[in-house]
């Protein structure tokens, strides 16, 4: 898998999935909203959603079981809000689910952190596992994350911080275009494969058998 330059990989998703922690008040997300092509709001974002009167014309959907709704806004909605009473999910493998009835493939995920930090970490775990089936990217206010289940060349830029997670201790990794390379080390701790650096325009993460890996980009240039 080979990605175009960083900045054209984060400028157009055509499915966002809106979590309900913080609202990505920030530029490359709202951007992105407004070329959508489908946005799906966890029911608890809809709200946020409506008062930053971002100019989008994307066919705009509601999931969960509408708790976290006001009863005015769950009238108003009612054409395009999809019900979903299960106990058994949270609201994002709702809107997962949803995405995944609709054969939809390229989504991104925002408004998975801020708030509960317990959130945060349970949003990046239900993502690694809904990339089984969906290529799911999750941007934050200062990266975002990937899911790779083999091996892949991400683009990058000089100087950009990279980290690498995976929770499989018997899975070789090789690290090439990463200022500390890797030859088919297995990480003992989840920590292990943390705090790198990308040379230049583009690095490969090499998967020596089967496993999911977590790799994570900053927006910037450390300082």
């Amino acid at each position: 898998m080979v990605l175009n330059s960083f900045a054209e990989s984060i400028k157009y998703f055509p499915v966002v999935i809106i979590a309900n922690g913080d609202f990505p008040n920030y530029e490359p997300a709202l951007n992105i909203l407004q070329s959508a092509k489908v946005i799906v709001c966890c029911d608890g974002a809809y709200e946020n959603f409506l008062q930053q009167n971002i100019n989008t014309q994307a066919e705009i959907v509601v999931t969960g079981d509408g708790d976290s709704l006001s009863s005015d806004l769950l009238e108003k909605c009612q054409p395009f809000f999809i019900a979903d009473w299960s106990t058994e999910y949270n609201d994002l493998q709702k809107a997962l689910k949803y995405c995944q009835r609709k054969g939809y493939q390229q989504v991104l995920l925002i408004g998975c952190e801020g708030k509960r930090e317990d959130h945060f970490i349970a949003n990046i775990s239900i993502m690694a596992t809904y990339s089984e089936q969906l290529n799911l990217t999750m941007l934050t206010a200062h990266g975002i994350f990937h899911i790779i289940r083999e091996s892949a060349t991400l683009p990058s830029f000089a100087g950009q911080q990279v980290s690498v997670f995976t929770k499989d201790n018997a899975l070789p990794l090789s690290f090439d275009g990463l200022k500390y390379p890797v030859k088919e080390r297995c990480f003992q701790h989840l920590w292990e494969g943390s705090l790198n650096e990308a040379l230049g325009d583009n690095f490969t993460i090499t998967i020596h058998g089967d496993g999911v890996v977590i790799i994570y980009q900053t927006l910037q240039k450390k300082d």
